[in-house]
């Protein structure tokens, strides 16, 4: 069963806009998980426009659920990594211009630097994954720098699903699913968990969920934006009855 770790980076985006304590990451996450999410992910950004380090440190004291921890590939992050111990860390790029994060990591450009990033944070017996393109030579890079999860990044996928009349069964909605379903067969065939994410909706997660052997779905904007209107208990449960479904 395909599991969907809820991120709440953006109910800490609302809380920062006004900088106060409303509305709190921590109990969208409680709520996130009484809704049925099986994990929570949040992204501590070099600039800290949204989640903070103490809501890092806030969850791993009340939070039973998995966290996967995003973060860029930097000597800071690094120490907070080891510092916090989540369940899992997540190497994503980040630039500071960007709205949200745009393509994957470039493993294949970075190999050295990245290598020895991700060995320190296994020999703290931390699970790395890599968030990148569903591109075969960067998967054969992320298994050679010692990943031992690739999440494909699912943005295009998403980008023709909105761009396309919302149609699952668009011809170029469809071309960039099979670009994603290729690319969780060789992340398997290479011996690593595979999981994905990015730009996934109410609407078009059916289109990814249905892909075998996907072992999380990383959601969050959608997942925010809509507990507006029904609550967070309710988005969350509507989103994993649209994975269920799709998985049978």
């Amino acid at each position: 069963m395909t599991k969907l770790c809820v991120n709440i980076d953006h109910v800490a985006t609302v809380r920062q806009a006004r900088m106060t304590d409303q509305p709190d990451p921590v109990l969208a996450a409680q709520d996130a998980i009484l809704g049925g999410a099986d994990g929570i992910t949040l992204h501590i950004r070099e600039d800290r426009r949204h989640i903070q380090v103490s809501d890092l440190f806030k969850l791993k004291e009340t939070i039973q659920a998995p966290l996967n921890l995003e973060l860029a590939a930097t000597p800071e992050m690094l120490a907070i990594a080891i510092e916090a111990t989540p369940d899992m860390v997540m190497i994503v790029p980040e630039g500071r211009d960007e709205v949200t994060t745009e393509g994957g990591l470039d493993v294949l450009g970075d190999m050295q630097r990245l290598r020895e990033f991700v060995n320190t944070l296994v020999e703290k017996n931390l699970c790395v994954s890599a968030f990148i393109d569903a591109d075969f030579a960067q998967i054969e890079a992320a298994k050679s720098c010692g990943f031992t999860v690739c999440e494909i990044h699912t943005g295009p996928f998403a980008q023709a699903y909105m761009h396309n009349n919302r149609s699952l069964l668009n011809p170029l909605v469809l071309k960039e699913r099979l670009k994603v379903e290729n690319a969780v067969s060789s992340v398997l065939e290479m011996g690593m968990q595979c999981n994905a994410g990015h730009g996934l909706t109410h609407g078009n997660v059916s289109g990814i969920a249905s892909i075998p052997n996907i072992s999380e779905l990383h959601i969050g904007h959608s997942i925010v934006s809509r507990s507006i209107f029904t609550g967070m208990r309710a988005s969350v449960s509507e989103m994993k009855s649209e994975i269920q479904r799709a998985r049978q």
